[in-house]
């Protein structure tokens, strides 16, 4: 598989945190570190939700994508999960990447600095074309909605 190249800059005041990065060989996402203030955890309590700061900017390459997701132990554990899962950084965003946490679990959660939020997965995304057209060709599922296929 093609290496991508993904430059990340890391702002001054997280300076102390380690660089996103993969936790094993084979990993599909990086995980994201939060840069909340020292001394000063982040509460989000039950049923609310925070923008939870990284301390990183990224510059992906032109056609592609970065998918924040949620970390499977943090939902498991304390029903902690991504909000706008998965939320999307295009390629041309400069800004710092923010992690949008809910809080589903059953008492208040607290985000202490370098804590791993959220991973963050890079997708090549198909150049697409759109064509407008007055009837949408046939397909065995037609129109069929919300568990139209039966599958539980």
């Amino acid at each position: 598989m093609d290496e991508v190249k993904l430059l990340i800059e890391q702002l001054e005041e997280a300076k102390d945190l380690p660089l996103p990065r993969y936790m094993s060989h084979e990993a599909a996402g990086i995980d994201l570190y939060a840069a909340v203030e020292k001394n000063n955890p982040l509460c989000i309590k039950v049923r609310e939700y925070a923008l939870v700061p990284t301390g990183i900017k990224i510059a992906l390459p032109p056609g592609y994508e970065a998918q924040i997701r949620p970390r499977s132990g943090l939902a498991l554990k304390h029903g902690i999960s991504v909000l706008n899962t998965p939320g999307t950084v295009d390629a041309d965003y400069r800004g710092e990447i923010k992690v949008l946490l809910i809080n589903l679990g059953k008492e208040d959660f607290f985000i202490y600095r370098g804590d791993r939020i959220a991973q963050m997965v890079i997708n090549a995304l198909p150049s697409v074309k759109i064509y407008k057209t007055k009837k949408l060709p046939p397909s065995d599922r037609g129109e069929g909605g919300f568990g139209h296929t039966g599958i539980n």
